[in-house]
């Protein structure tokens, strides 16, 4: 194994903690992970890491060679990947960060066969329903169903509408009347989408007419799915993209409540880190992302 190659597998352990973390990550063994680092301490003349029952740490002399070494096969794995990019080969790691709901219904088909096209690009999704901010992160692009951006620093690039309604089952609705107007939500269990702990407030529009509603019942939670769920159980009213609820709404598990106001628009979007030009790979992804998308529809997308 070439010296690249050592660095390699040395800060993997140092980032992992651990030989058989490093090992699986990088689809060795955990022997030659451990002959790996003694041939490169061996090299050296110097012990780069401590062992231990319970995992393992740097020494002073390997936290000085793990920081000035990353950033050189940092720098060398993106000049190979930028040769590859010139030549129409994509190639390197991905990191996406998407929602839950969304990351579950979608993705797995997106990854699969744009993995199939792309062989050599290695790809790594973080699901989170919580803000992310993806250039602390260090995320290449991110997936999300929002209104428009807040971070000045971000980039984004809308794919299409998510429409939302407001939803209820038929058995809470016969127990609990059915709203007739946005008013009369203040007589309901209006289930709550929080994020960082703020009160969702619904912003409802009918024709000309506009109205607002906080949403402040006894349950709220920052996860479409688990909402669907409350509402399904007859916790009460919640305002839920489409895509997470047409299978209720066709099954008439669940009806739409207020029909005739619409919620404000929120998009299915791409966000990226400010960029001078978007990477081959972050662009062919994105480019892969809108057409299957538009492809198979969103449920309720415009």
């Amino acid at each position: 194994m070439g010296e690249l190659e050592c660095i390699r597998v040395f800060l993997t352990v140092a980032e992992q903690q651990s030989f058989a973390g490093a090992a699986r990550q990088l689809g060795m063994t955990p022997a030659s992970v451990t002959r790996t680092i003694a041939a490169l301490e061996s090299r050296l003349g110097v012990q780069l890491l401590v062992r231990t029952t319970r995992q393992v740490s740097l020494t002073s002399a390997g936290a000085i060679y793990a920081a000035r070494a990353a950033p050189l096969a940092d720098g060398l794995t993106e000049a190979a990947n930028e040769t590859r990019e010139a030549q129409g080969i994509i190639s390197g790691r991905l990191r996406i960060s998407a929602p839950l709901s969304l990351g579950v219904k979608v993705l797995p088909a997106v990854l699969s066969e744009f993995g199939a096209l792309h062989p050599q690009m290695n790809l790594d999704v973080s699901l989170s329903d919580g803000f992310v901010d993806i250039v602390a992160e260090g995320f290449d692009l991110a997936i999300r169903v929002s209104g428009p951006p807040n971070e000045k620093s971000t980039i984004w690039r809308k794919i299409c509408k998510v429409p939302r309604l407001l939803v209820a089952t038929p058995q809470y609705l016969r127990a609990h009347g059915t709203p007739e107007r946005p008013e009369d939500l203040a007589d309901h269990s209006c289930l709550g989408y929080h994020d960082d702990l703020l009160d969702e407030v619904w912003q409802l529009s009918n024709g000309k007419c506009r109205r607002s509603h906080k949403a402040q019942g006894r349950l709220s939670t920052n996860n479409g799915d688990l909402l669907t769920g409350l509402v399904l159980n007859g916790e009460g009213i919640a305002l839920l993209p489409r895509f997470i609820i047409d299978d209720a709404l066709a099954a008439g598990r669940m009806t739409e409540v207020l029909p005739d106001w619409k919620s404000a628009d929120i998009w299915l979007t791409l966000y990226y880190p400010p960029y001078d030009q978007l990477p081959l790979r972050v662009a062919a992804f994105s480019d892969f992302f809108e057409a299957h998308v538009k492809k198979i529809g969103l449920p309720g997308g415009e």
